[in-house]
């Protein structure tokens, strides 16, 4: 499945003559450097160590050459303001354009990120989940870098129709990285792996991005209400990219929808914490809106669920106190809020959560943006495995039979399978410890930020800070993150 070389190998060559010699020409050993593909090689592997060779691995011999000539190539990072005129005057001819900068960026950015996989240690890369995940990569970069120049809309179809099902196949990778990662805590520096997920998962996001709003835009070409040329209103998409996202359109989207998993998760009799907005309720700002409804979710999500919990520890201390039958005040049954402030600013605006339930333990607090490592990292890993397919959304987080598409209200059904889809089914009680650094990396990619800070004992205040302006470039990692020697 991976490229099986050990490149740091010397080579010897025996000279040897027929005839009698005074003096025998001894064994020259030649060494012949190479540039290594998997890194430095965990020799452990080779002399039968039980923690090197849990993993079984059948090796496929693919040519180094054609990957290095894609990964000396730069990738070209865009920003939201190009997307939105790009598409706005949208004709056949910026169509084409498009998708020719798509077939040769998307195997540029990949190859990158297979370069990346190579220079992890043999014992990691032969790991089965991210085994799969490198077969994935290869094999959609094998499929993008033979595809020819598109001149027609006809090609462009045959174009779309790869892409889609290139996203459909890659659904499986991050649930595969994450438990990779977690198999892998012990056979690598923390630090380093959580350094190579950001890396990739950023990568993934960044790819999507260019995937899906090319979709979107040859889905917008091809509906009969489009006249080429036309300029689209301000108050619809253009693509992926929301140009007018309300803040607090948004966060009161999402909240419903927390809610309503809280009540799945806790029971129709639980307790919910009302969820309260304030500030400058009129913030608007250009965004991808399943980019922000991930974020908000996880957010809210783990307050509403931080302070059910509080709340209910704080009952059952009070019912030892008073008796199991003693009557308790409805003000000590009624959680308190979560509040959400928005503040805009001239250049970026501000979304602070904030909740009173309990804080964050201070055993977890060191690990609140690790993806390996932490006191439930065990558990995760078996949650993980309830979760074959993650687009990383909030609508893929179900509730019975629903999906939440009412959080996409106002916006006609997209005819791809893009990421703003409800692709999987995910319980809602079902916690991968994976939400808030995931989170991050989708607020760091358009050049934001999340941080949070815990009072034990009292609560969390989060901030999310967007850019408002829409041009701050796409936060990549152009070259090969773990290949700049």
């Amino acid at each position: 499945m991976l490229p099986f070389a050990v490149h740091n190998a010397t080579k010897t060559f025996r000279l040897k003559q027929k005839g009698p010699l005074p003096n025998r020409v001894p064994t020259i050993p030649i060494p012949i450097p190479r540039r290594p593909l998997l890194g430095p090689i965990d020799h452990r592997c080779f002399l039968g160590e039980a923690s090197s060779r849990r993993w079984a691995h059948s090796a496929k011999w693919r040519p180094v050459q054609v990957l290095d000539e894609w990964v000396a190539k730069e990738a070209r990072p865009i920003s939201l303001r190009q997307l939105m005129v790009f598409g706005r005057s949208l004709t056949e001819a910026r169509l084409i354009s498009s998708a020719n900068y798509l077939r040769t960026e998307l195997p540029t950015r990949i190859a990158h990120r297979i370069r990346d996989m190579q220079r992890l240690p043999y014992v990691v890369v032969t790991n089965p989940h991210i085994s799969d995940v490198y077969e994935l990569y290869y094999n959609a970069f094998d499929t993008f870098r033979r595809v020819k120049e598109v001149k027609t809309l006809e090609d462009n179809d045959r174009l779309c129709a790869e892409i889609s099902k290139m996203l459909r196949a890659h659904l499986t990778v991050i649930p595969k990285l994450a438990m990779g990662i977690l198999e892998c805590s012990g056979l690598m520096p923390a630090d380093e792996l959580d350094r190579f997920m950001n890396t990739i998962l950023r990568s993934r996001i960044s790819r999507r991005v260019i995937a899906e709003q090319h979709l979107a835009l040859t889905e917008t070409f091809n509906s009969d209400w489009f006249s080429p040329g036309a300029k689209l209103s301000e108050s619809e998409f253009i693509g992926e990219v929301f140009l007018k996202c309300v803040a607090k359109d948004v966060i009161e989207r999402c909240a419903a929808a927390v809610q309503d998993l809280a009540r799945s998760a806790y029971g129709p009799a639980a307790r919910v914490p009302e969820i309260r907005i304030d500030g400058h309720l009129e913030a608007t700002f250009p965004y991808i809106l399943s980019h922000l409804e991930y974020i908000v979710g996880e957010l809210l999500r783990n307050s509403v669920q931080a302070v059910i919990e509080n709340n209910q520890q704080q009952q059952q201390k009070q019912s030892l106190k008073k008796g199991t039958n003693a009557d308790a005040d409805a003000d000590a049954t009624t959680p308190p809020p979560v509040e959400v402030t928005l503040c805009e600013a001239p250049k970026h605006v501000i979304i602070r959560i904030s909740d009173r339930g309990g804080g964050i333990p201070r055993d977890t607090l060191p690990y609140l943006w690790s993806f390996g490592k932490g006191p439930k990292k065990h558990q995760s890993l078996e949650n993980l495995t309830q979760v074959p397919l993650m687009a990383a959304t909030l609508q893929e987080v179900r509730v019975g039979d629903g999906n939440f598409s009412g959080l996409q209200d106002g916006r006609t059904g997209s005819g791809h399978d893009s990421s703003l889809r409800s692709l999987s089914t995910r319980p809602p009680n079902l916690r991968l410890g994976m939400g808030l650094p995931l989170s991050r990396v989708y607020a760091e990619y358009w050049a934001g930020s999340l941080e949070l800070h815990s009072l034990e004992g009292y609560g969390v205040d989060a901030f999310l800070q967007i850019s408002k302006l829409g041009n701050k470039n796409e936060q990549l990692a152009t070259r090969a993150a773990m290949d700049a020697v």
